[in-house]
């Protein structure tokens, strides 16, 4: 994992050269674990920024608070690790400084995500001086995976397989959407320690599978991301599982989503489940290299527009190491596909307050069309229980 970061600040620098760049000041943590190879767990929401200095000609810098450094030296490639202080003259705007250097001519940030503390002190700090935005850079590297990252990426794609094995197998009547939960997060937490080892750089790598269950279920199930609660299901419940903010693995995140149905399923929410996997399906046949986005966002509205159904929704986003990435599988999106690349790729129709289609995968454009990194049935699915 190190020596593809440190390849790929490498070639960040390459690129920075050919367009004119010194220094980029990188924010984001998704930046900071793709180049420098690590990632913190105590960030700006408590105040305390971890930053990524990377120069066109020289080592890049790694700025992080006191109380973090040790694990960041020992996670990451990067040898200049500078660490900041809550008091004292050693803050991290001053630290920063240090590495900026008197006034550079310009700053290249993540313009779209660079926390409000940091892009404030830089604002008061060098008035005047342009800041520029480094993503569209950095993105271009972004869109194509490396085999060692699709090689990541499906192990996260085993992962998610297990998480969704197990909602299956706590469907029944009675049971509650919290259960459904937990029994998630023990399959998916079961099945990442087994990849990882307790040396190394593996052993900063939690296989805890973490944050909210997005769990719908009856009537709810029109409400595209509510949380799991102590609902209970009924016979004949859809209930709709959302992996996209819980199946990843190493920092690179999928979109993976299925529907399943208590008992038996009433004949309308397997028409619209049918028609969302139809959408997704028709979807998926259409990449290959050389197609635009907006082209598969159109073949699956095509679908749509045939069942009678209207949606809002794009068809499918970019995934790597952050939830979303370039380019998106909507209208207008005009990127042009390429082998490498990696989407969720997603079927989905609401019916306000009466039931809803979902469906969700992850794939990998390859040379003659797209590969699953998810798996699981993709049809009509009733509990087991």
């Amino acid at each position: 994992m190190l020596e593809e970061a440190r390849q790929r600040t490498r070639s960040l620098q390459m690129r920075m050269k050919d367009e004119g760049i010194r220094k980029a000041v990188f924010t984001d943590e998704s930046s900071i674990a793709y180049l420098a190879g690590f990632w913190g767990y105590l960030g700006i929401e408590f105040g305390r920024p971890s930053l990524l200095v990377v120069d066109a000609e020289d080592a890049p810098v790694v700025i992080t608070p006191l109380m973090e450094s040790e694990m960041v030296a020992e996670m990451t490639w990067v040898e200049d690790v500078r660490v900041w202080e809550d008091m004292g003259q050693r803050t991290w705007g001053r630290v920063l400084a240090e590495v900026l250097g008197g006034k550079p001519a310009d700053i290249w940030i993540e313009r779209n995500s660079i926390p409000a503390i940091v892009r404030n002190h830089l604002d008061d700090t060098y008035p005047g001086v342009p800041l520029r935005d480094i993503s569209p850079v950095l993105g271009a590297m972004r869109m194509i995976k490396t085999p060692f990252e699709i090689g990541v990426m499906k192990e996260a794609g085993e992962i998610a397989g297990a998480m969704m094995a197990a909602a299956h197998n706590s469907l029944q009547e009675g049971a509650q959407e919290y259960e459904s939960a937990i029994a998630v997060i023990e399959a998916g937490s079961r099945k990442a320690a087994g990849f990882l080892t307790d040396r190394g750089w593996d052993r900063f790598v939690s296989p805890m599978i973490h944050n909210l269950q997005i769990l719908q279920s009856g009537k709810d199930a029109s409400m595209v991301h509510r949380r799991a609660s102590v609902k209970a299901y009924e016979k004949f419940d859809p209930v709709y599982f959302c992996f996209c903010n819980m199946a990843q693995f190493k920092q690179y995140k999928l979109g993976f989503d299925r529907m399943f149905h208590i008992g038996d399923v009433r004949d309308t929410d397997r028409e619209v489940q049918q028609a969302a996997i139809d959408a997704q399906q028709a979807a998926i046949a259409a990449i290959r290299p050389g197609v635009l986005a907006e082209e598969i966002a159109a073949a699956a509205n095509e679908v749509y527009r045939a069942r009678g159904y209207e949606t809002g929704y794009r068809t499918g986003r970019s995934i790597g190491v952050a939830y979303l990435e370039a380019p998106e599988l909507k209208d207008g999106d005009k990127t042009v596909l390429q082998p490498g690349m990696t989407f969720a790729v997603d079927g989905g129709i609401s019916v306000d307050g009466v039931t809803a289609g979902r469906i969700g995968d992850s794939i990998v454009v390859t040379e003659t069309g797209a590969e699953y990194i998810t798996q699981y049935p993709r049809e009509i699915l009733l509990s087991k229980g």
